[in-house]
């Protein structure tokens, strides 16, 4: 194993929190949360903690969520952990891979599993380092050649600089290429202008025309990066949403630049320690059906929290230009692979809520944001469905624990990076708390809840604590 970098300053300012020390029932309630002022350089120092170093942009930067936490934590962890090239280690809420990446760049065998097709996608591709960088550029410099072909065809170019587009040009507008009305649907509106789209799907189509297997892969994913990095209207923060639309946008620079930073990549890290790494597609609630008894020795992740933000949508416009969501149908199916953490993904037929029936504190949150519900007023059918999408989240989450105890090896240490959330009416959820008692409840030893960082709610401007409960398997029978 190579040598772990040292680990950029975590405050975890001694926080240690015991269930001895602290009672979940005693921190876990109905406390509503009023609006605050948080100084900036308290915002600042936040920010830091969850910024990605410039040192670990070689391959995580391909392209990522904006919620990814950073890589120093994992590396955090790893050390923590004691984990070394003999060990096995997994991220069962993998996203675009940052557990498995630095997993791969450390020399350690890693498994991600994630249920949104691209960023599982994203994940492989991150840690494929076989491709031959010259021949990856060389094959893009031919499709970007027959690409700057069909734009001129029409009469534009790839440089908004060059040619100001005017929508009262008839002959040219009727010349772009359009999504399928019932693609058009799936999308944020407005995500994407009429240009900038004509060029991504004349890009993407030359890619397929001129697919080579050696390269296809990276090429998507170049292009991926690109759509939410620069041709987009989309602007991400807390939630994803649209910002001014963009008449014109460069899309085959944009590819190409992240062809080189690929590229430049791969150079420097050449063909990497050789360990095995796999990403699969799946549900993290279904992880026995995937990974052999008892191999696993380590958990880094980090599940979604139960919140309103749909994190479908923060991938939904590369999803679908790309074709890894081509229906409405295939949405729904996408939705019902994920732990439930919003209410958009909530279907009548969830039974997740069984899984903590037995657990009076989630009820009795639960109980208190339908309590809050009705006493301002709230009654539209998302509101409706807060007290329930809180309890399928953490049923969810306590099935994902039940069925992971199969797959570890005893002993196995395990951290999970979860918030705390105030996004149903103000009512608190201490989310890190409650799922170490429901791991308790499952055989789980608590080890500890390390603070990471604090973070502004949206709706409060509250401090909300960011934690990584850590657990570990004593590898009792189940």
């Amino acid at each position: 194993m190579k040598k772990i970098p040292e680990p950029y300053a975590i405050p975890h300012l001694a926080y240690q929190l015991s269930l001895l020390e602290a009672p979940l029932h005693e921190t876990t309630g109905n406390e509503v949360l009023p609006f605050v002022a948080i100084p900036q350089s308290a915002l600042q120092f936040n920010r830091t903690l969850n910024k990605m170093g410039v040192g670990d942009r070689p391959v995580h930067d391909w392209y990522r969520f904006v919620l990814s936490y950073p890589p120093h934590l994992v590396r955090t962890y790893l050390e923590k952990f004691g984990i070394d090239g003999t060990h096995t280690v997994l991220d069962p809420f993998c996203g675009t891979g940052t557990t498995v990446v630095e997993c791969q760049k450390l020399g350690i065998a890693s498994v991600g599993i994630e249920a949104n097709g691209i960023a599982q996608f994203a994940g492989a591709v991150k840690t494929d380092w076989s491709v031959d960088p010259d021949g990856l550029i060389a094959h893009s410099h031919e499709i970007a050649a027959a690409v700057m072909a069909t734009f001129n065809a029409i009469g534009i170019d790839d440089d908004p600089a060059l040619y100001r587009w005017s929508h009262h040009d008839l002959t040219r507008i009727s010349a772009l290429r359009t999504l399928d009305p019932a693609l058009e649907k799936l999308l944020i509106s407005h995500s994407i202008s009429p240009l900038p789209l004509h060029k991504v799907l004349v890009l993407r189509d030359h890619l397929q025309q001129k697919r080579d297997d050696r390269f296809y892969r990276h090429q998507l994913l170049a292009l991926a990066k690109a759509l939410t990095g620069s041709i987009s209207n989309l602007r991400f923060g807390p939630e994803v949403g649209v910002g001014p639309p963009k008449a014109d946008a460069m899309v085959v620079r944009a590819w190409l630049n992240g062809i080189h930073q690929m590229a430049h990549d791969l150079r420097l890290l050449g063909a990497g320690p050789h360990v095995s790494t796999v990403v699969h597609h799946a549900d993290a609630r279904h992880v026995g059906q995937l990974l052999a008894p008892h191999s696993i020795d380590a958990v880094i992740t980090s599940p979604p929290y139960p919140n309103e933000k749909d994190y479908t949508r923060t991938t939904r416009l590369e999803s679908v230009l790309l074709g890894f969501v081509s229906s409405k149908t295939e949405l729904q199916a996408l939705k019902r692979n994920l732990v439930r953490s919003n209410t958009r993904g909530v279907y009548i037929s969830d039974t997740d809520d069984q899984w903590i029936a037995d657990f009076p504190v989630i009820q009795h949150i639960a109980d208190s944001i339908e309590a809050r519900r009705i006493e301002l007023g709230k009654t539209s059918g998302f509101e409706r469905l807060y007290s329930r999408v809180t309890k399928l989240y953490f049923g969810g989450m306590a099935r994902h624990l039940a069925d992971l105890r199969g797959v570890l090896r005893p002993g196995a240490q395990l951290a999970y990076v979860v918030g705390d959330q105030a996004s149903y009416l103000r009512v608190l959820i201490r989310t890190g708390h409650l799922l170490a008692e429901i791991a308790q409840s499952l055989g789980y030893e608590v080890v500890g809840i390390d603070l990471f960082r604090t973070r502004r709610a949206t709706a409060t401007n509250h401090e909300l604590r960011e934690e990584v409960v850590v657990l570990r398997w004593p590898g009792t029978a189940i």
